[in-house]
């Protein structure tokens, strides 16, 4: 029972009970005003951590973003861990599995430090021709007493020395044969070349496509390291020696294309270059595609390179033509077309990783270092299987990497209910999900591989080189350069001395029948095919 009515049970005064009526029905509509006002008030300060919330999601990804830009801008091209974080690796050039593997230690608990053996002077390759210098003492008699002496041994120390470009010329004397009887003049034959009549011998013509191409040094430079010896070469007259030699090794760049095509199992990339645009005075971007073999397959590696006016996925399927099988790339959507008509996916780690490397080497993220432990410990595993057979490699993929694979993938699950989707660790974690099925497709073959890195180390020189060739003058100019790229590309994945091959190659060109073409290919010996 309230106040008021215990008062009036007790008789008291109507006109009091009236005013406190009215004083109560004043403070409650003055709680109900307040009521409201918190409401509003609550409202208002939900909005303001939702838009608070928004900008620190916004301003983690402009920091993410900055960073990742001032790396590239200033900072170096590696993405190697700095030595002064604790949890962090030291990356090597391309040596990814022994990177990996450095990356697991360091994530793991502290080891005892080993002694470090002082590196020493390392022998000069036995392939290098050799001058022998013999330093006899001089005199055969002991200085101490006058005996003679006897040879007990040898010391053998050794330098390096180099010979610059050493322009010589061939001179072909042939001697002409009349016969007194019937005037007949006889002579023996112009040696079959390259290009007839040609100022240029096989092994400067390949001097300049080593030089352009795998040495990167542009045609001006060229002219003047051969004008230093006093020899004229105009640019004009080098430039028109790369379009010959284009032209004449297209065959065996198309052969290198066929053989490519029987592989089961491919890399694909492009890099952007850039293509004079005739009547527009500037450039505009074509696209140099690469294609190249599975490191993991039987035979020897091949890359092709495919100069195109575009970066349409519909040079892809040109290029691949009826080809169906496995192929490696990255997240560019030109190639979805493909994978809807029989090609299959596979996605590559390494892009994952990456995400995930900007993220911890912007702003340090927790998460984003968790996940590099995990991916370090794939790498690791792949890397015990890198000279093991094909049926061990899938028999350690299966009992080591697929529970591993599958702790990540459910720990990427989890993490992305616990981090904002428009950050940059959710936009991380969202690109690994999305690609997952052509992420572990690798892990139930013993010859798939695990990543892309063949083919990215391979067109690695391409970005090099495009600082030096400024542009490709036409479309039909870029095709015979990646004629060229391709035949060298090769040799270098085969080992091959590129300058002693393509010399050896353009000696042999001009009298090699067509069934013969197999035995130019820049392969170390033609069963390997």
């Amino acid at each position: 029972m309230d106040l008021l009515e215990q008062l009036a049970h007790t008789n008291a005064d109507p006109a009091l009970l009236a005013q406190l009526q009215a004083m109560l029905a004043q403070k409650d509509e003055l709680i109900a005003a307040k009521d409201a006002q918190l409401h509003v008030l609550q409202r208002q300060q939900d909005a303001l951590s939702a838009a608070g919330h928004a900008k620190d999601i916004k301003i983690k990804a402009l920091t993410l973003e900055l960073a990742h830009h001032r790396r590239i801008r200033f900072g170096k091209a590696s993405e190697a861990y700095s030595g002064e974080q604790l949890d962090m690796f030291n990356e090597a050039g391309d040596a990814d599995l022994a990177a990996m593997e450095a990356e697991l230690e360091a994530l793991q608990a502290p080891r005892p430090a080993k002694p470090r053996s002082r590196a020493g002077r390392q022998p000069l390759p036995s392939e290098l021709p050799r001058i022998e210098y013999r330093h006899e003492p001089s005199s055969c008699q002991c200085a101490a007493c006058g005996r003679d002496l006897v040879k007990i041994g040898e010391d053998v120390s050794e330098q390096l020395d180099v010979e610059p470009a050493r322009f010589f010329v061939h001179r072909h004397i042939r001697p002409q044969y009349a016969c007194r009887g019937c005037d007949t003049v006889t002579a023996a034959a112009i040696p079959p070349a390259v290009i007839d009549g040609g100022l240029a011998a096989p092994g400067l013509l390949a001097w300049v496509a080593v030089s352009k191409f795998a040495d990167h040094l542009p045609l001006y430079r060229l002219e003047q390291i051969a004008a230093r010896q006093g020899v004229p070469l105009a640019r004009s007259t080098l430039a028109g020696w790369i379009g010959k030699l284009g032209v004449v090794l297209q065959p065996l760049s198309e052969r290198l294309a066929g053989l490519l095509l029987q592989r089961p199992c491919l890399h694909a990339d492009e890099t952007p270059v850039r293509q004079l645009d005739p009547g527009q005075g500037k450039t505009k971007h074509a696209y140099l595609w690469a294609y190249r073999s599975n490191h993991l397959d039987q035979g020897p590696p091949i890359i092709v390179f495919d100069y195109q006016s575009g970066r349409a996925g519909a040079h892809a399927r040109t290029f691949l033509g009826t080809w169906r099988g496995h192929l490696m790339v990255d997240d560019y959507a030109g190639y979805k077309a493909l994978f809807a008509d029989g090609v299959t996916e596979l996605a590559c780690l390494a892009h994952v990783r990456r995400r995930f490397f900007e993220l911890h080497a912007a702003n340090g993220s927790p998460v984003a270092a968790e996940a590099l432990r995990r991916i370090a410990t794939l790498y690791a595993i792949e890397q015990q299987a890198a000279s093991a057979t094909a049926e061990a490699r899938l028999q350690l993929r299966q009992v080591q990497a697929r529970p591993v694979l599958v702790e990540l993938h459910a720990w990427l699950q989890t993490m992305q209910q616990a981090v904002a989707p428009g950050s940059g660790t959710g936009k991380a974690i969202e690109h690994a999900l999305k690609r997952w099925p052509a992420l572990v497709r690798y892990i139930d073959s013993g010859t798939l591989p695990i990543d892309n890195n063949a083919v990215e180390n391979a067109i690695r020189p391409i970005a090099i080189g495009k600082k030096n060739w400024l542009f490709a003058g036409s479309e039909r100019a870029g095709r015979r350069a990646a004629a060229i790229q391709t035949l060298l590309g090769t040799a270098r994945l085969n080992g091959l001395d590129p300058m002693q091959w393509l010399t050896s190659v353009l000696e042999r060109l001009p009298t090699c029948p067509n069934n013969q073409i197999d035995s130019l290919l820049p392969f170390p010996n033609s069963t390997q095919l």
